[in-house]
């Protein structure tokens, strides 16, 4: 099968573009496709998502599955579990799996409930 050749035709609408216009157009076209799923990532979100963040954080399933209850609890699921623990460890300066497992042990939540705006127990 032989594809005819239109592509003199199909970029006629592109043809009087500078190198910098073109750029731009692409970026432009490019972040519209996409934001339709950034707009669903930051609206839309589930334990078991935020489970799978922890994992990949490097916690176990058992440590992700307390972090991710005590967050949904307190109404912070929708900030992300993985930025809450990401958070805590930067305010405190320790390790992100050192600031997790705290959160597990039911520590800090305080903060994190201040600094998030959650407190919906």
């Amino acid at each position: 099968m032989q594809r005819p050749d239109d592509y003199e035709k199909r970029r006629q609408h592109l043809a009087g573009l500078s190198d910098e216009e073109l750029y731009e157009r692409f970026w432009s076209l490019a972040n519209e496709v996409i934001r339709p799923l950034v707009d669903m990532a930051q609206k839309y979100t589930s334990p078991s998502i935020e489970r799978s963040v922890l994992l990949r954080m490097g916690f176990s399933s058992l440590e992700a599955k307390e972090i991710v209850d005590k967050c949904l609890d307190r109404g912070l699921l929708g900030k992300g579990v993985g930025h809450c623990v990401w958070w805590l460890a930067k305010e405190k300066g320790i390790p992100v799996r050192e600031a997790g497992l705290a959160l597990a042990e039911g520590k800090h939540w305080d903060q994190v409930d201040a600094h998030f705006g959650g407190g919906n127990r």
